[in-house]
């Protein structure tokens, strides 16, 4: 019954109940008061003043979120896709939401095992990671995860692309500037990240070419940068417009004015204009 109770208040996708929906709420605003404490834990003046507040806020929020993840892990069983106590629970832990929930309280617990604080402190940082847990509670942010499923064979066909165009660049430039710049275009693996900074039109201008053949390259190399950054923005861009499309149609609305089919198929009929003489026979 406690199993069942848990799953029905924390396993589900979506809240079913007020009382799964003010857990929902709860759980998010803590996810935010831990991230804006881990931003202004960074500020040492904040830090020397409201040290012990944020030290003790931490500890309640690794509590609560620890009981989250042991209850999610307890209840999972409840799942249809889970069925096995041992392999069954693996398996849901081993998912991405689940690492998610572990990561969040994690790094806390690690020094206690005897593990040196001074190697650690970097995991601290992990603690602003908690905001990714806003995915269990918003269904909307599912639309990224729909999206990048959908075009991954786009994307990756312009990432290979992209790799090529990264590699051809900066040996055109290596062998072009190589000569004129030993030190500063010393190797291809060097070169590469002015191909990085000039493909993605940023162009730092700590390596620059300086012979006119350099330059020339350089040029064409900027132009096709721009084109070939701009491809995956139109993929995403086309593939976040037919996900709302296809969630509104899912959710019986209308994807060009908002209202619901069944509103705007009564208003065209009753919108339709009558016939105003009968038809005559023939």
């Amino acid at each position: 019954m406690l199993k069942r109770k848990l799953w029905e208040l924390l396993g589900q996708d979506r809240a079913s109940t007020p009382a799964a929906r003010w857990l929902r709420y709860g759980l998010l605003g803590l996810i935010f008061l831990n991230v804006v404490a881990a931003v202004l834990g960074s500020v040492r003046a904040l830090r020397q003043q409201w040290g012990a507040a944020l030290d003790a806020f931490e500890a309640v929020s690794v509590f609560v979120f620890t009981l989250e993840y042991l209850a999610r892990l307890w209840s999972c069983t409840l799942d249809p896709s889970v069925r096995s106590p041992i392999l069954g629970r693996l398996r849901y832990a081993l998912r991405p939401m689940a690492l998610i929930d572990l990561a969040s309280f994690l790094p806390f617990f690690l020094p206690f095992v005897g593990v040196d604080l001074r190697s650690l402190r970097v995991l601290r940082l992990f603690r602003v990671l908690r905001i990714a847990k806003i995915g269990r509670y918003y269904s909307s942010l599912s639309v990224i995860t729909q999206v990048l499923r959908g075009k991954k064979e786009e994307l990756v066909l312009t990432s290979v692309a992209m790799v090529m165009l990264l590699l051809l660049s900066s040996s055109l430039l290596y062998y072009c500037e190589n000569v004129a710049q030993p030190r500063v275009f010393s190797s291809i693996p060097a070169t590469m990240w002015w191909a990085v900074a000039t493909l993605t039109t940023v162009g730092y201008g700590d390596m620059c070419p300086i012979t006119p053949i350099g330059k020339l390259c350089a040029s064409g190399i900027s132009i096709l940068g721009i084109g070939m950054f701009a491809l995956p923005t139109g993929i995403l861009g086309a593939g976040f417009v037919e996900a709302i499309r296809g969630g509104k149609q899912e959710k019986g609305v209308c994807p060009h004015c908002g209202k619901a089919l069944g509103l705007v198929a009564g208003q065209a009929i009753a919108e339709r204009p009558e016939p105003t003489e009968p038809l005559q026979e023939r």
